[in-house]
């Protein structure tokens, strides 16, 4: 059975069920399959193993923080060590992230949909249950397959601590 843990986040001022764990860092990071923009099937740790991985989940590339987030990830992707591996999970359609990003440049990090299975969100207690969608939370995953940084947003509309997670993946290079 799937953890369940309610009230921790809230969406439109209503009391959410967060699905899954609290992933900490130390932790082994949990395998999870997402779908590319071509509908394929996507396993991101295994594909960038040995590399440094940050897994950025968001509401929907189509707000504006979530744009906003994407485009700084994709804009830090391209000063980062060819080593480090960016995903930007969210439940929109592949065909949806694929347009978003053709139309904003984003060429730098890789978006993958957790659409069909919530694998990820469900593995990273990132998902809820009553909207559907992803909580904004940031992983940064070691070469070693270890969670070396863990930060789930306080709220929706938070960004992540950029320079904590730029720091968390020098750290882990």
């Amino acid at each position: 059975m799937t953890k369940e843990r309610f009230g921790l986040i809230k969406f439109d001022g209503v009391d959410q069920t967060i699905i899954g764990p609290e992933v900490k860092a130390g932790e082994k990071a949990p395998d999870f399959v997402a779908i590319g923009n071509d509908w394929a099937e996507v396993h991101p740790l295994k594909a960038s193993a040995g590399k440094v991985i940050v897994l950025a989940a968001v509401l929907s590339l189509d707000t504006s923080v979530c744009d906003r987030e994407t485009r700084r990830f994709n804009t830090e992707a391209s000063l980062l060590d060819p080593d480090i591996r960016i995903y930007i999970l969210s439940m929109d359609l592949p065909f949806t992230q694929k347009r978003w990003c053709g139309a904003a440049g984003i060429d730098q990090v890789t978006t993958l949909s957790d659409h069909l299975h919530a694998d990820f969100g469900s593995r990273y207690g990132c998902l809820l249950k009553e909207m559907r969608i992803l909580r904004r939370a940031v992983f940064v995953v070691g070469r070693d397959g270890k969670v070396a940084y863990a930060d789930y947003m306080a709220a929706l509309g938070d960004e992540p601590r950029y320079d904590d997670v730029l720091a968390a993946v020098r750290k882990a290079l």
